[in-house]
């Protein structure tokens, strides 16, 4: 008779790089895990998750992970020892430092693991000297910049003030695909007498919701907010008192609002004239929270989109308030830890900066020095980069690429090192997002690595013993976190108190700006911002508009008349799930109905969508309600034997401020290739 297997049940946590980060309930059987579920217990994920946090159970058993490290030898991989590799990058990183400095040496990250010892990457990079390291972000650069530049920082109100809301506005954020434990809140709000509306160029799962659906043409989100500003003031809705105490540039803007006319603005957005009516009664019916999604800022306008949405909550008096907001990041939760003390910045002799966006060209054209050895950590960025061509090019064209990764992704397959690394079940941390709720999440070690994979962590310290500063990793875990957490310990927020509860709030305000003392250099909300003019770009609101776009360049729009747009996919944060996902993923081309009516596609047809930068081959889905015209949308983070990344088609350029990508400023053409087979 067969004995019966015990099975465990641990508490744990998300480690992915998302609003919610979710408590996690994960079952452990045999040494192997069998399961992921909610934790009931998580005051703000209560129980829920969703199926990309699910898949980490598939990750982590799956069988395609790598499970010893790999060089790559007249073009094809070799299993190596760790020793050889370990000895082998270490003295290519030594020869590299010796003949050309430290900074011939490229660290790309990304985000794909919300650990807080991840960021010992940054350590034992500057303890080797400084290396050229990327700054902005792909995600949400452009917006962090541009809330930095009106209010001094980006923070978001607690969760739970959502319910304190007369009217809530979720502009440009489909909440129910990126943010499920908000979409619930939402749902609640409205049963207790909130008002909600939505604009979005897509009539998506949060529109199905609201009271309310607004498309707006892709990118013109700013004109629009503007729009809304003018009939506010027409209106006299305005918050003087505000104004006039706690900003300073008003003047400016309403200069630049006098400057154009209500009919202008309804022409390049495309929203009705009544329409921006009834939005600014709502913003002044206070309060109104605002929650701002990703994605209009991912233009070259970008920047300068979020600051006049931000200058909308502003003048409509919802700054600083019970139930309102300019809510888009809450970089608060994470600015609660020491990262300082884990990455001694002050270690570093040189440094260089390439932006995360344009790292390809860069590498390309890079001299004194040149890029000799790259090394890619928690990410892709063969397939998140924007541009993927001329990437492939800038890292083929290197001599040493070290990639530490759980799989082969197309990144890992141009590299000439793979280290296998482990799972979030496999190591402890602690997890935290700076994106919605201030909860942070204690992850234990739940099982063991394979054969001969290791941590990170574990990498970084042998590398580090074999370029001779050791004595900076010489710390066990527990020190590491408990490094990590800093003052917060001094406030019961303590490794032991995390492993007892499995998630703690951090002290963070549920209502920033409260006390109108605001992180600008002026001290107040700044419609004209100060930090801007001293790095010499414009501190001024302007009307810009896309660099694609019918309006800045009508040629190239004859040419691609599309618009196209990358949503984060449904099934897979970024690229990381699509290789464990059943059935095997294709390409979905997704079409609004009057770019089906006018080139008579039906579902499942096969296409092709192009411009000057690639193209990419999928199939036909119509969006059949609500969706603005001429739009495309392709899901980003696909791999290219799955059909390829959209980022062949996108841009590299950075937005207005220099810290954003402009990923969804992108215009194609599509036509037929074959026609979908009809039973």
């Amino acid at each position: 008779m067969e004995a019966r297997r015990l099975s465990t049940v641990y508490t744990s946590a998300c480690p992915l790089n998302c609003w919610d980060s979710c408590g996690f309930k994960v079952t452990v059987e045999d040494g192997k895990v069998l399961k992921v579920d909610g934790d009931e217990s998580h005051p703000i994920t209560k129980g829920k998750i969703c199926g990309r946090g699910r898949m980490l159970e598939k990750r982590t058993n799956s069988g395609e992970r790598l499970h010893y490290p790999l060089k790559k030898i007249d073009g094809q991989f070799t299993r190596i020892t760790w020793e050889q590799a370990l000895m082998e990058i270490a003295e290519k990183m030594q020869e590299t430092k010796e003949k050309h400095g430290s900074t011939a040496v490229l660290h790309s990250h990304d985000y794909a693991n919300g650990g807080l010892l991840k960021n010992l990457d940054q350590r034992f990079f500057n303890c080797f000297g400084g290396v050229t390291e990327l700054t902005g972000s792909i995600c949400w650069g452009s917006g962090i910049e541009a809330q930095t530049w009106d209010f001094g920082d980006a923070y978001s109100h607690a969760p739970e003030d959502i319910f304190h809301s007369k009217n809530i506005v979720v502009w440009g954020r489909n909440v129910a695909r990126t943010n499920m434990h908000l979409f619930q809140a939402l749902q609640e709000a409205k049963k207790r007498g909130a008002k909600l509306i939505v604009i979005d160029p897509i009539f998506n799962a949060t529109a199905k919701i609201a009271h309310t659906h607004i498309t707006v043409k892709p990118g013109m989100d700013g004109i629009l907010a503007a729009g809304i500003m003018k009939e506010i003031l027409r209106l006299q809705l305005e918050d003087q008192s505000f104004i006039d105490q706690h900003s300073v540039g008003f003047e400016d803007l309403k200069e630049l609002l006098d400057g154009t006319t209500l009919e202008e603005i309804s022409r390049t957005t495309e929203v009705p004239l009544e329409t921006m009516t009834e939005l600014a009664n709502i913003f002044c019916d206070r309060p109104t929270a605002t929650f701002l999604g990703l994605g209009m800022q991912r233009y070259e306008n970008g920047g300068n989109t979020i600051r006049l949405l931000d200058a909308l909550v502003a003048i409509s008096g919802n700054i600083g308030i019970a139930g309102g907001g300019a809510n888009y990041a809450h970089k608060q939760v994470g600015q609660s830890f020491d990262i300082p003390s884990l990455a001694l910045p002050e270690k570093k002799r040189q440094h260089r900066y390439f932006t995360m966006m344009e790292q390809a060209e860069e590498i390309l054209s890079a001299k004194n020095p040149e890029i000799k050895m790259i090394f890619v950590t928690c990410g892709n960025p063969l397939t998140q980069v924007p541009d993927t061509n001329v990437v492939k090019k800038a890292f083929s064209s290197v001599e040493t690429v070290v990639v530490i990764d759980q799989f082969m992704t197309d990144t890992a397959e141009l590299a000439d090192y793979v280290l296998p690394t482990t799972t979030a079940f496999e190591e402890e941390d602690i997890y935290y997002s700076s994106m919605y709720h201030a909860y942070v999440n204690y992850g234990p070690k739940l099982v063991n690595a394979p054969e001969e994979v290791q941590s990170d962590l574990w990498i970084w310290t042998e590398l580090a013993k074999r370029l001779g500063f050791g004595e900076e990793f010489a710390y066990t875990r527990e020190q590491w976190i408990e490094i990590g957490l800093g003052v917060l310990q001094e406030k019961g927020i303590t490794l032991e108190n995390l492993r007892e509860n499995g998630h703690l709030e951090l002290p963070v305000d549920s209502i920033p700006w409260q006390d109108r003392q605001f992180k600008t250099p002026s001290g107040k909300f700044e419609f004209t911002s100060q930090r801007a003019e001293r790095k010499g770009l414009e501190g001024k609101l302007t009307l810009a508009m896309p660099r694609e776009s019918t309006w800045t360049n009508a040629s190239l729009s004859e040419k691609y008349p599309y618009q196209l747009l990358t949503i984060h996919p449904l099934r897979s944060n970024h690229s990381q799930h699509y290789h464990v996902l059943t059935p095997e993923p294709k390409v979905k081309v997704e079409i609004s109905k009057n770019i089906a009516e006018n080139l008579q596609l039906r579902n499942g047809d096969y296409v092709r969508v192009w411009n000057e930068r690639g193209e990419i081959k999928g199939y036909v889905s119509i969006l059949e309600r609500g969706v603005h015209a001429n739009i495309i949308n392709i899901d980003e983070g696909i791999w290219s034997k799955y059909g390829g990344s959209v980022n062949q088609l996108t841009s590299s350029r950075v937005s207005d401020n220099g810290l954003g990508s402009t990923l969804y400023d992108c215009l194609v053409n599509l036509a037929l290739i074959e026609r979908a087979i009809v039973n």
